[in-house]
């Protein structure tokens, strides 16, 4: 364990100011090809793709088997700050060498390997990310694709930059489902979409709670401070590791950041929306013994709704409303659906309502039905959409087998272009969510009052900004703790 691992703002290795100099590296760095360093060992890139994995437990375990699965990757890096999450990939890819410092493995391997994927919790992925594109390296960011809105942008300017190829995780991109909706959308089947309703039962663990006082010692093998990262130093907690860390704002980004990027892909794709013009939110609250409600800014609310507008498309005769929906609220179930019939998946699920009918899919877009159910036998729309090789399963072979292509040369269900502001718009919901959640003292009598739950938050796209609430633009990109650097 590094000596600094309790000490604030000071984080463990700094290898040598990687992060602060990376930018300066990367202008005057050359990227050489695999096959132009020779020896034995070296396949072209053309042949293989030699992976390096930051977060290999869990998901990122579970996305280097299906990067390796595609038959044409081999998994040469494995890289992570908990050593307890890493046995199962070290058995699974014995020739791997192993990091706990994704510095450190950027600095002496950055030669020999191809692409990086990242699976660590939400607020390191972008710089991690950035870091890898700077290096010319390919890159397979699991969604959210960032944790601030701030990041996302910067991300998607980085890969056309870097002219490197990039898939965000969320496999549904690449599902038969989302085709066949656009299939119907683009044939004029339920008219012109006005509003989407999109909903999940998540959060599956603990949100809407104060953080934990007790001070437990950090557990052998973690590196607490490189797992804080970017993040404000605080002491380690139970319960945080492995899944449990996204109700809490400093490192997740909630229900909208586990789920958000699978469902609200489906309208984004057969809608063609990009980034919303307003937002608004309420949200749950919990009650203390005495009726007072309960404020814990650490943590995401039990339960939100938040309701974003997006601008006319090419797709669409006038604006967009989209509802999102979590903790379990749903939107009333459509008139045209049976009493037993299921709503989603019954736990999640997306409803398009347009002007000539309605049509819904569950989680991933994942079996898409017309509404009434009746209309399934009675529509046929030619397929006109090429459908990803393994469909949501072959998002994975997809990404190897652009990054092996190169930059621009095949297709992408999920590359950073379209990723981005899918991401933007599911963490500009959480922007307002936060908001709605923020007391202000009552200027007479006592008790507070939460302005932002009332207000619709005017968004600048240009300038990333909230122009009539200023308060939320502290979540629109926050600042990287001391030694961590920034993406500019």
């Amino acid at each position: 364990m590094d000596n600094n691992a309790h000490r604030p703002d000071k984080p463990s290795g700094s290898r040598r100011d990687f992060i602060k100099n990376a930018a300066i590296a990367a202008a005057g760095f050359t990227i050489v090809p695999r096959h132009v360093l020779g020896g034995k060992g070296f396949l072209a890139p053309s042949d293989r793709l030699v992976i390096a994995g930051v977060g290999v437990g869990g998901k990122g375990r579970s996305d280097l088997n299906s990067f390796y699965q595609s038959g044409k990757a081999d998994i040469g890096f494995l890289c992570d700050v908990d050593e307890r999450m890493i046995a199962t990939s070290k058995e699974r890819f014995p020739k791997a060498k192993f990091y706990k410092d994704w510095r450190e493995l950027f600095e002496k391997e950055s030669k020999s390997f191809d692409a990086l994927s990242v699976s660590t919790p939400d607020h390191n992925h972008a710089i991690i990310a950035m870091g890898a594109m700077q290096l010319g390296k390919h890159v397979y960011v699991q969604k959210p694709l960032t944790h601030d809105i701030y990041e996302a942008r910067k991300l998607t300017e980085a890969a056309k930059r870097y002219k490197v190829v990039t898939q965000m995780g969320n496999q549904g991109a690449s599902g038969d489902g989302v085709r066949q909706l656009r299939e119907w959308y683009d044939a004029g089947v339920i008219g012109d979409v006005h509003s989407v309703y999109i909903w999940t039962n998540r959060p599956v663990w603990p949100q809407g709670i104060p953080w934990p006082k007790d001070k437990p010692a950090v557990p052998s093998g973690l590196d607490w401070d490189l797992w804080l990262g970017t993040a404000p130093y605080k002491d380690y907690v139970d319960n945080l590791i492995p899944g449990s860390w996204r109700g809490w704002w400093d490192y997740g980004t909630g229900a909208l950041g586990d789920l958000g990027c699978h469902l609200i892909e489906a309208p984004f794709r057969v809608l063609n929306l990009k980034y919303a013009s307003d937002v608004q939110a309420s949200v749950s609250s919990v009650y203390t013994a005495f009726g007072q409600r309960g404020f814990f800014p650490d943590s995401c609310p039990p339960a939100s709704h938040a309701t974003l507008t997006f601008p006319k498309t090419d797709k669409t005769l006038g604006k967009v409303t989209m509802h999102w929906m979590d903790g379990g609220i749903k939107p009333d179930r459509p008139e045209e659906l049976g009493p037993d019939e299921l709503f989603g998946d019954g736990n999640s699920g997306i409803l398009f309502i347009g002007t000539k009918g309605k049509m819904m899919a569950s989680e991933y877009a994942a079996n898409p039905r017309l509404l009434p159910l009746s209309r399934m036998n009675e529509v046929n729309v030619k397929p006109t959409l090429a459908r990803v090789p393994g469909s949501a399963d072959g998002h994975y072979a997809q990404w190897v087998e652009g990054a092996i292509a190169g930059y621009g040369k095949t297709e992408l269900s999920a590359p950073f272009d379209l990723s981005g502001p899918l991401t933007e718009a599911v963490l500009m919901a959480n922007l307002a969510i936060r908001v709605a959640d923020i007391p202000v003292p009552r200027k007479t009598g006592k008790g507070f009052d939460y302005p932002g739950s009332n207000t619709k938050l005017i968004w600048d796209n240009q300038n990333m900004r909230v122009t009539n609430y200023e308060a939320a633009n502290q979540f629109v990109k926050r600042e990287y703790r001391k030694g961590w650097g920034s993406l500019g």
